[in-house]
């Protein structure tokens, strides 16, 4: 999305003239800003309006990365980021923003609306592991899920060919009980 189509509170226009157009069906709210009502609310806009949330050599993930794929109407409440290069950044902490200094491998980032965001296999396999700490992650992995055919089997199959790690077992046992409840709906 072209950043002249997102208007963000305080930019180009006050929250008040902002609000106001939206009331009059001229705007609509996304994330962290507004577009016009006749553009399609793509990922690419997710990701406009997270943009100046994720600061450089990081990537959006887990909800925030599910989301700006497509998962769920509405944003995550708190945006999750993850190093994205080899070097450790000092991130200032947040009430936004949850920093994550578990470095991204690069071929599981992508660039969207000019952000760095993770694939949706690495974002799939973030939640699995942190739903068993976080209820709202497994909520967030069920919606990714069912909007990506065929993601499940491959998140289940990326995270058995890890290593040993804490919580493997139990991300493939709710991939597992993901994957039954899908059959069940299949069928």
């Amino acid at each position: 999305m072209h950043p002249v189509l997102f208007y963000r509170p305080g930019e180009r226009l006050s929250l008040p003239e902002l609000t106001a157009a939206r009331l009059d069906g001229h705007v609509v709210e996304v994330g962290e800003g507004y577009m016009p009502a006749d553009t399609i609310e793509g990922c690419d806009a997710r990701a406009t309006s997270i943009a100046h949330l994720v600061p450089e050599r990081t990537a959006a993930c887990g909800a925030s990365a599910a989301w700006i794929h497509g998962a769920g109407d509405r944003p995550p409440a708190v945006h999750h980021i993850r190093r994205a290069g080899n070097r450790r950044l000092r991130a200032a902490p947040t009430a936004r923003v949850v920093y994550h200094d578990a470095v991204v491998p690069s071929d599981g980032i992508l660039t969207i609306g000019g952000v760095a965001v993770t694939g949706r296999l690495v974002t799939a396999a973030q939640l699995a592991f942190s739903a068993h700490r976080h209820r709202d992650d497994e909520h967030w992995l069920r919606a990714l899920l069912q909007i990506s055919p065929g993601l499940a089997e491959r998140a289940r199959d990326h995270i058995g060919a890890l290593p040993r790690m804490p919580g493997r077992r139990m991300s493939l046992e709710l991939l597992d009980g993901l994957l039954a409840d899908q059959e069940v709906v299949t069928r």
